[in-house]
């Protein structure tokens, strides 16, 4: 669940869920520096949340759906709705 917890790994978790592809880490239009970006990667790899595997030199990354649900049942789906409410929010303006 920790892992889960921040809005950056959830973007991940999001964008792989949406793809239909596995994806490069490159590939995630993340806001956050490149080594900050390598650290939600292994934080998610570690949780089990993705499987990371290389094509060349590229590091490619897959969400372990089957896995997860076979083991918390019904979380990656709550996950992803919870992370497609936030991709679809618009910010609001700034108060005068």
């Amino acid at each position: 669940m920790e892992a889960l917890a921040d809005p950056a790994r959830r973007k991940v978790v999001h964008t792989l869920a949406h793809s239909g592809a596995d994806l490069s880490c490159g590939s995630f239009d993340l806001p956050i520096g490149r080594s900050t970006s390598s650290h939600h990667f292994s934080v998610l790899r570690a949780a089990g949340v993705v499987r990371q595997y290389y094509v060349g030199t590229t590091k490619m990354n897959t969400l372990r759906t089957e896995e997860l649900e076979q083991r918390f049942p019904g979380l990656l789906t709550a996950v992803i709705a919870a992370a497609d409410t936030e991709a679809h929010r618009t910010p609001h303006p700034p108060s005068p």
